[in-house]
C-alpha cells in the first residue's frame, strides 16, 4: 500500500489518508480483512506526524470502514448498507447536485459521470477519471 500525500494541497494529509483508503477498499485493493500498516509504520513511511495517520485511522474506524486495536492490529471491515450510509450519501449527493447545477451541468452528463466513476474497477482508473 503506498500512499501518495499532495502537499500543495489544501485538503488535511489526515483527510487524504481517508480518502485513499476508501477508494483503495471500494476498488477491491484493499479487502475485508486486509490488515494496514501501523500508525507509527505508516508515519514513517510517509513522513508524517503519528496523529496525523492516527486521527485518518480513527475517523475510518468511526465511519465503520476499518476495525481493530492494538493487539490485533488495524484491519478493513466487511461493509454493509446502513441507514445511517444512505442518509449521508442523500446530503452529500443533494450538494453536489446543486452545485453541478450552478455550474450549468446538466442532469444527463452528472449521471453518466456518476456511472462512469461507480464502473471504475481500480484506484488507477478512478484518479484517471477524476482527473
Amino acid at each position: 500500500m503506498i500512499l501518495q500525500l499532495d502537499l500543495s494541497s489544501t485538503i488535511p494529509f489526515y483527510v487524504q489518508i481517508r480518502n485513499q483508503i476508501v477508494l483503495w477498499i471500494s476498488s477491491g485493493e484493499l479487502p475485508a480483512g486486509e490488515g494496514l500498516p501501523t500508525v507509527r509504520q505508516l508515519a514513517e513511511d510517509l513522513g508524517v506526524n503519528t496523529m496525523t495517520v492516527s486521527k485518518a485511522y480513527t475517523l475510518l474506524k468511526t465511519e465503520g470502514f476499518l476495525e481493530g486495536d492494538r493487539r490485533q492490529g488495524v484491519r478493513v471491515k466487511q461493509l454493509g448498507l446502513t441507514p445511517e450510509f444512505c442518509r449521508k450519501l442523500e446530503d452529500e449527493l443533494s450538494l453536489l447536485i446543486a452545485e453541478s447545477k450552478v455550474r450549468g451541468m446538466s442532469k444527463e452528463t452528472f449521471v453518466s459521470r456518476c456511472g462512469q466513476l461507480f464502473d471504475a474497477s481500480s484506484f488507477s482508473a478512478m484518479q484517471k477519471s477524476i482527473g
